[in-house]
């Protein structure tokens, strides 16, 4: 016997009848506005080529790590699920997803994905073992359709621009058969990319000299010297803007900053250059680093993204046979009070710059992060990240930030995924709780209900276009 698949109304509302009739109304404002997604890890290459997905498991399943690491967690290996192994047959993959489903009750994934799986693919039934079949011929004869083509659904999900992220290393080809499609008039999509350097500013990145040497090639610049590697990175920021970025975006393992003197950084240089170089030296220089970035896009006007606090690859024997972005990266206490004041005490008073701050140590929103962008001028906080990109998450988010440093020191939401249907399913959800959130003011009589509309339109769409310069 099967069980419906029901998509409630008053999902993630408050519970209490005049705060819930609050925020259906607050939401009814919002719901269908433009989605902005200004930071994320889609693939150009959709974009730019328009080939259809091939089908369920590998649109659904296989760029989806908070899928894969709950299914990895249960003892569930990722050659069985397809990951990182072409001979895994998809149906079967699929069939194993759908057998431990029940794994994602009262996870974010869980509503993401009963969203699409209901609002993208019209399937009314729930998934399960029983259904599994009937999902994947769904789901993959749909993906054969034209309405199911890449830039379709970008149309379709009302999306407005979407930022992918590439490195220093990439060549942008991908952006620039979109954009030759935008000038020919075949498609109006806007998307554009996010310059991240970790590739080229990590010296304990996987190939760091090949990358040098890549960097060298690209920038037409001498980056095994102090001098020419600063310019290689301005050549390629320069590069970046004109094929639309509007933004940085920096992975750093904590949130350390340095403001080195030029000979120190120079000496610093030549040592994490060199064929081995030690940890402290490695965090010394991304740390300097950060403050340089800094200093650029106070020069070039990218917004810059920090997302500190990931121990990356925790797992060394997932990331041996599978590499990057698997599911193992673990958040780390962070600090940030002192860590950026190097940084900021150099250019945290530029009211024209803007740093966009994000964390994963949720302990620190309340001491140390909304105190710090509720003062300096070029910081602003980004929204609940990664793991916290959740209706718990969020609501911890805005409670513990909001009173000192208000909305407007925020950024809106982002929803910096890989999975790229579940875009407007997670843009949905942060409506919905920031809506729930806002009744809640006007409950207490903190906010008027125009307020409340106000901000809503403003943390649904207008705050992330004004910070990332859209």
């Amino acid at each position: 016997m099967t069980r419906p698949l029901i998509l409630h109304p008053d999902r993630l509302f408050p519970s209490g009848p005049a705060q819930r009739d609050m925020a259906r109304r607050l939401y009814a404002e919002v719901a269908d506005l433009p989605i902005v997604s200004p930071h994320g890890h889609t693939d150009p290459a959709w974009f730019a080529g328009n080939a259809p997905f091939g089908n369920a498991a590998e649109l659904l399943l296989h760029p989806d790590h908070y899928v894969f690491r709950m299914l990895y967690s249960q003892g569930i290996s990722l050659d069985a699920l397809g990951i990182g192994n072409p001979a895994a047959d998809p149906r079967t993959s699929w069939r194993l997803f759908a057998e431990n489903y029940h794994l994602f009750r009262g996870t974010p994934t869980r509503m993401w994905m009963d969203w699409v799986f209901a609002e993208a693919f019209g399937l009314d039934v729930a998934f399960e073992a029983a259904t599994a079949d009937h999902y994947y011929d769904h789901i993959t004869d749909a993906l054969a359709t034209d309405a199911f083509r890449p830039r379709a659904l970008f149309d379709r999900f009302g999306i407005e621009v979407i930022a992918t992220t590439e490195s220093p290393l990439d060549t942008l080809e991908h952006h620039a058969a979109i954009r030759a499609a935008n000038e020919s008039g075949a498609w109006a999509g806007r998307v554009i990319t996010a310059y991240r350097p970790d590739p080229v500013v990590d010296p304990e990145y996987e190939g760091f000299r090949d990358n040098l040497t890549r960097f060298s090639d690209l920038s037409g610049e001498d980056a095994f010297s102090y001098a020419g590697y600063l310019a290689a990175h301005r050549n390629r920021r320069a590069f970046f803007a004109e094929m639309g970025a509007t933004s940085t975006d920096h992975g750093h393992p904590t949130a350390a900053t340095a403001d080195l003197p030029d000979a120190e950084a120079e000496a610093l240089f030549a040592r994490v250059t060199a064929a081995n170089v030690s940890a402290a030296d490695a965090e010394l220089f991304r740390a300097h680093m950060l403050t340089v970035m800094a200093g650029m896009s106070a020069d070039d006007g990218l917004v810059m993204q920090i997302h500190p606090g990931s121990f990356r690859n925790h797992n060394p024997w997932l990331f041996g046979r599978y590499g990057r972005d698997k599911g193992a990266d673990i958040p780390t206490r962070t600090d940030y009070v002192h860590a950026l004041r190097p940084l900021l005490g150099k250019y945290g008073n530029e009211a024209g710059l803007t740093i966009i701050l994000f964390t994963l140590d949720e302990t620190s929103y309340a001491r140390e992060l909304a105190p710090l962008a509720g003062h300096y001028p070029a910081l602003k906080l980004g929204p609940a990240w990664w793991f916290h990109d959740s209706p718990e998450g969020m609501r911890r988010f805005r409670s513990q930030t909001t009173e000192t440093a208000g909305f407007y020191n925020s950024v809106g939401f982002n929803d910096d995924t890989r999975a790229f249907l579940s875009i407007p399913a997670r843009h949905d959800v942060a409506r919905r709780i920031d809506c729930g959130f806002l009744a809640g003011l006007v409950a207490e009589h903190r906010l008027a209900e125009w307020e409340a509309a106000e901000l809503a339109a403003d943390l649904s769409y207008r705050l992330a276009k004004a910070a990332y310069r859209l």
